[in-house]
């Protein structure tokens, strides 16, 4: 018992690791199991992302594809791409005010209806504006899909928060594997080739809904709205069998409760600009920006400019990269609560540095020579490249956001750290075709510079958030200025203490009445 309440501590802190039951195995229990499953449905909102820039891949190698869009090359390709993410950029905004004011489900359901709109009009596209259209619909599908990791990790058991928040975003390869393989199946079809995938992309994404359907609403929501007697059903339910009773129950819902209270004390309305009014929440959005890369929608064209122009070799090389992405992804989700969050920041971008710069330098010598074994070479460092990628870009790119930010901000400093990285995507899936054409390798230079300059903002702006509830990782931002309140839930340890003396744990009459 001793030895488990330490590792807790270590993941969630020792205040709330005290009041913890000691459960056992967790898929022994019922009531987590199920709240697990649920978590695991609506991970597959994250497959939309994915699916898209891998199927794009795909399609950029398929003869079929460049013929029914004309022949798309430079400023026109760019934007074929980019579609997709303006569509996210435009939505996003919209998305957090939905999230905020009709619940964490409610953006979920609404970007069911775009996905199906989208998919349907780019499966069946007359001509190449068709289907851009149908690209910047599913676009804004996928911007909706924002209130999903805020409902995972807003419902997510104490101990498994940090873990299930990180395997969210590791969903995009589950995406990038199924439209890896269906571009790389449908290949020798005509027209299908790529109208196939694009039937196939709403697939996955329609998996959350038996999750979304099961799972209650965010038990933070339902207290921002004062609905705090189903925030308590909620939690119950969830975290201790229905035990509305419980100590676990009884300190989240205090820590929860005085934190949102303190916060509307301290703020009557929530705007945009509380995005940078105090040093805590300009330091969040300094690292609400993690990078991306020119290989993600281009990898055709960079295995193009080292010789690898068959389009079997290609679609195969990028189905084999998504299953190898999904498998070292969701490797580095485990690790989380175990090494840090800061450490597997810093292993990413050496790793992706290293890696890069040895693709960077075998491009160069390619060009120059045209020595085929030398291309070749560029293959395995694409996989070390991405394993750096995927340590920690892939499954904290969305997970350490939503730590950081408070209740109040949650949506909002979310919707900035995406809308800062979409429409460095948007930039990139627009310029990297310019630049890939009219200097090939030279423009890796540039993602260098970005990994160097992404290395020192992590070490000196990322703090880490291991062993901390969610309320109180405002404390590594705000200092004593934080709004978090932690009298009530004190109460709680001491409720929890009677209650391993042989007490019976009560809840005060106040929670009764309320």
């Amino acid at each position: 018992m001793g030895r488990q309440n330490s590792a807790n501590a270590k993941v969630v802190g020792a205040e709330l690791a005290a009041v913890l039951p000691d459960i056992g195995p967790w898929y022994k229990q019922p009531h987590i199991l199920r709240l697990n499953l649920c978590v695991i449905s609506i991970m597959m909102c994250a497959s939309a992302n994915g699916y898209d820039g891998s199927m794009m891949n795909g399609l950029l190698a398929l003869p079929q594809w460049h013929s029914f869009m004309n022949q798309p090359t430079g400023p026109w390709l760019g934007f074929v791409n980019a579609a997709y993410s303006l569509g996210n950029v435009l939505v996003y905004p919209i998305s957090a005010w939905v999230c905020n004011k009709y619940g964490r489900k409610m953006g979920i359901y609404i970007s069911w209806g775009f996905l199906a709109l989208g998919s349907a009009l780019q499966t069946a596209a007359p001509n190449d504006g068709a289907f851009v259209a149908a690209r910047f619909i599913i676009g804004c599908a996928s911007g909706f899909f924002l209130s999903a990791p805020l409902l995972i990790t807003e419902n997510a058991y104490p101990t498994h928060r940090g873990v299930v928040s990180a395997l969210y975003n590791c969903m995009w390869y589950a995406g990038a594997v199924v439209a890896a393989w269906a571009t790389f199946a449908t290949r020798n079809l005509d027209e299908w080739s790529w109208r196939m995938p694009s039937l196939l992309q709403i697939a996955l994404p329609i998996l959350s809904a038996p999750g979304l359907l099961m799972i209650g609403e965010s038990p933070r929501w339902l207290v921002s709205v004062d609905r705090v007697d189903e925030a308590r059903l909620v939690i119950a339910k969830a975290h201790a069998g229905g035990d509305v009773h419980s100590p676990l129950v009884n300190f989240e819902m205090m820590e929860i409760e005085e934190t949102i209270r303190a916060e509307r004390e301290a703020h009557s309305a929530t705007t945009w600009a509380d995005l940078y009014s105090t040093p805590g929440n300009r330091h969040r959005l300094f690292i609400s920006y993690c990078g991306v890369g020119v290989i993600s929608y281009y990898l055709a064209l960079v295995l193009s400019s080292v010789g690898i122009k068959s389009v079997d070799d290609q679609t195969l090389i990028s189905a084999c990269i998504q299953i190898w992405n999904l498998i070292c992804a969701t490797s580095a989700a485990i690790l989380v609560d175990k090494v840090g969050r800061r450490a597997l920041f810093l292993a990413s971008g050496t790793i992706m540095l290293i890696s890069f710069t040895i693709v960077t330098g075998l491009s160069g010598s390619f060009a120059s020579t045209g020595n085929a074994p030398t291309g070749t070479a560029v293959i395995p460092f694409l996989f070390i490249f991405y394993l750096g990628y995927d340590i920690a870009l892939t499954p904290l790119m969305v997970s350490y956001p939503v730590e950081i930010w408070p209740y109040r901000l949650r949506a909002k400093g979310l919707t900035v750290a995406l809308m800062v990285s979409l429409a460095c995507v948007f930039f990139n899936t627009f310029v990297n075709p310019i630049a890939l054409e009219s200097i090939a390798w030279k423009y890796y230079f540039v993602f260098l510079a970005v990994l160097v300059v992404m290395l020192v903002s992590v070490w000196f702006g990322y703090p880490e958030t291991r062993g901390r509830t969610l309320e109180n990782v405002a404390f590594l931002f705000d200092g004593d200025e934080a709004e978090v309140g932690t009298g009530t839930a004190s109460s709680a340890l001491k409720q929890a203490d009677n209650a391993r003396f042989g007490e019976v744990a009560h809840v005060e009459e106040s929670d009764e009445k309320r």
